[in-house]
């Protein structure tokens, strides 16, 4: 039987990637986006692997792993996370993590740490980000590297179509989420949209754009980085 994943992840874009990926190991995979509905799956049914969000609309991975140990639940579990922190990898880690996979990665990273974690594995950290979706405050060369989403998605050029037109459809609304945040001096919202907008922007190869997120990151009151930010993202926004 192909083992049952529960995949908790909030961002739909990251979603859809994982569990594209995680279905081809093959598995079967089960998808919430909050730790109350973790909760609630995990407590109901025997899965052989639970793929946790480090950070979660209302708790974090950590705490979940906690509050389902605490059940008695021993399910393998692994941790996924746009952080570059290794303090917060180590931590995640020592709370009992199998591995600890950094956003974005690559299909066959996630299943090489999924083989890993089923076959009783474990490792301390799994991070193999695409080409293009990491990288220093200078604009990328290019607003989509296909490229680097081809190399994601096993060269699936369908997937990564399917994927891009979900990202593009959320676009808008978290451009808008990130320049409000902004003007309001908002850290905490900003920050949260930041950090899952750089996964998806890695998973979709939106070069330009994941270049703008990490500078925006990096300075959350510059306003230059905030205009860069938002001329990316315009650019790859479809029309109103």
């Amino acid at each position: 039987m192909k083992p049952r994943i529960l995949l908790v992840e909030d961002d739909h874009t990251t979603a859809a990637f994982l569990a594209a990926a995680a279905e081809a190991l093959p598995a079967c995979v089960d998808t919430v986006g909050s730790r109350a509905a973790a909760c609630v799956q995990a407590a109901n049914i025997a899965y052989s692997l639970w793929l946790i969000d480090a950070h979660l609309p209302d708790g974090d991975g950590t705490g979940l792993l906690a509050e389902l140990r605490g059940l008695g639940l021993s399910t393998p579990a692994i941790a996924h996370t746009a952080a570059r922190e290794d303090a917060l990898h180590q931590a995640l880690h020592d709370a009992g993590f199998d591995a600890v996979l950094v956003k974005p990665l690559t299909a066959a990273a996630l299943r090489a740490a999924l083989a890993g974690a089923l076959a009783g594995r474990r490792s301390s950290r799994v991070a193999e980000p695409p080409p293009g979706s990491a990288g220093g405050p200078g604009p990328a060369p290019q607003a989509w590297d296909d490229a680097a989403a081809l190399r994601a998605l096993n060269g699936e050029r369908a997937h990564v179509d399917a994927l891009r037109q979900l990202f593009l459809a959320e676009l808008p609304a978290a451009r808008a989420l990130v320049v409000s945040s902004a003007g309001r001096g908002d850290q905490d919202v900003l920050r949260d949209v930041l950090h899952r907008l750089r996964a998806s922007c890695g998973f979709v190869g939106a070069a330009r754009l994941g270049q703008a997120v990490i500078a925006l990151q990096d300075a959350p009151a510059s306003a230059e980085a905030l205009a860069w930010f938002d001329a990316a993202a315009q650019e790859l926004s479809p029309p109103s």
